[in-house]
């Protein structure tokens, strides 16, 4: 079996004296596209917030790469491989689509920072066209791939995508989702947060809903797809 990059045990978030997470528990193995489901106000966002230290936990445990992390700073994160590509993108509006990669890069001291520069434009061409443009002058669509080739750049063990298809055209929600699978295809390892159920559980292995702060449901992913309690509350049927 394919080692545990990521497990959370009976995860709770507390905002004041509201209880947006009330013990979820899940594990991401190395290799894995995981799917994180459930509808808008879930506590996925939360969920992931606190995973990767930008939201105080108030109870259970979160272990990466066998350690536990609860605690730490995004920054201790990013340099152990656990990387997230936030909810809106988060660019930087004013730097050009390479300087936003560098920053990518910031956590690192290695020489092959531009070779994966390179490598980010193999899997972004639409980036490399315009690697000297601003990014606060692109589309939503190009912004998010913008956000998520930043992400590579900081050499993600676990990359964790939250909502990548937000707001997008369907043509680009498209391009989103190709990338997502030609990312994870390149063996990286992906914890995916969508709204869009059907979608992300075509692309994933495994696969967890999530109804109000609880995970209420997990399994293979095509299992989940064709479960007829999924497929009522999150496929329209």
């Amino acid at each position: 079996m394919a080692a545990t990059l990521l497990k959370v045990s009976g995860l709770r978030v507390a905002y004041g004296g509201i209880q947006a997470v009330k013990g979820v528990s899940f594990e991401v193995h190395e290799g894995e596209l995981v799917s994180l489901i459930g509808a808008n106000g879930a506590g996925k966002t939360t969920t992931l917030k606190a995973v990767t230290g930008l939201q105080p936990v108030a109870a259970g445990d979160i272990e990466f790469l066998g350690k536990p992390i609860k605690g730490q700073g995004p920054w201790d994160l990013v340099k152990q491989g656990l990387v997230m590509v936030p909810e809106g993108r988060g660019t930087f509006t004013r730097m050009s689509i390479t300087e936003n990669l560098q920053m990518g890069a910031f956590v690192r001291n290695d020489k092959e920072i531009d070779a994966d520069i390179e490598k980010v434009f193999a899997i972004f061409p639409r980036l490399k066209e315009r690697r000297n443009q601003l990014a606060g002058t692109m589309s939503g669509g190009e912004q998010q791939m913008l956000a998520m080739g930043r992400a590579l750049m900081a050499r993600p063990k676990v990359l964790l995508l939250d909502e990548p298809s937000m707001g997008l055209s369907p043509i680009m929600v498209d391009k989103i989702f190709e990338v997502v699978a030609d990312i994870h295809g390149r063996g990286t390892t992906v914890l995916l947060v969508e709204q869009n159920a059907s979608r992300a559980l075509q692309l994933a292995n495994r696969g967890y809903v999530m109804e109000s702060g609880e995970v209420t449901m997990d399994g293979d992913a095509k299992a989940l797809l064709d479960d007829p309690k999924v497929r009522a509350a999150y496929l329209g049927e």
